[in-house]
C-alpha cells in the first residue's frame, strides 16, 4: 500500500481538496486499494481541544462541484511519527515545507515534496483562505495530483 499525506497549514483547505481529489482520481483509475491518502496540517489553528475544524465550507462546496465529497473530515495536526507512517509527505507551498521540516525533524529519506513539482514547477499553491480564488486552487490542486498520479502509477508499475 502507498501511503501518502498531504500537507498545508490549517488542514481545512488545500491539504483536504488535495486528499479527495486524490482518492477520487484512485477511484476513477480503478486503484483505491493501492493507496492510504490522507491530510494534516502544520498548525494547530483549527484544532480545538483535541478537535479539528471540519473544511472550510467554500473548499468543500468547490469539491461538491465536482461530485466529489469531504464529509467527516477534520482538521488533523502532522506529527513526528508521520514520516514514517507515510511514503510520501506532500506540502502545498514552500511555508509548510519549511514546517514540515521543523516537526519532523528532517527529511532523511526524501519523502518531502510540494505538489506542483509533480507538474514540473516549483510554484506554490495559493491559500484560498487568503486569496478566496478557491477556484485556482481547485484547478492547481487537481493539475498536481494528476501529475503525482502520473508518477506514481510509472513508477510502482501500476
Amino acid at each position: 500500500m502507498i501511503k501518502i499525506l498531504f500537507v498545508c497549514h490549517g488542514n481545512i483547505c488545500r491539504s483536504p481538496m488535495a486528499e479527495f481529489i486524490m482518492k477520487d482520481l484512485t477511484i476513477r483509475a480503478n486503484l483505491t486499494d493501492t493507496f492510504y491518502i490522507a491530510s494534516a496540517a502544520t498548525s494547530s489553528e483549527e484544532i480545538w481541544n483535541g478537535v479539528g475544524n471540519p473544511v472550510y465550507p467554500p473548499a468543500k462546496a468547490k469539491l461538491a462541484e465536482h461530485g466529489i465529497s469531504c464529509a467527516g473530515k477534520r482538521a488533523v495536526q502532522l506529527t513526528r511519527a508521520d514520516y514514517d507512517r507515510y511514503d510520501y509527505l506532500i506540502a502545498m507551498d514552500s511555508a509548510n515545507i519549511r514546517n514540515m521540516n521543523r516537526i519532523l525533524g528532517g527529511d532523511p529519506e526524501g519523502k518531502i515534496s510540494k505538489l506542483l513539482s509533480f507538474a514540473g514547477t516549483d510554484r506554490d499553491i495559493s491559500d484560498p483562505w487568503y486569496t478566496g480564488d478557491f477556484d485556482a486552487t481547485y484547478r492547481d490542486v487537481l493539475e498536481g495530483c494528476e501529475a503525482l498520479l502520473k508518477k506514481l502509477k510509472e513508477d510502482h508499475n501500476l
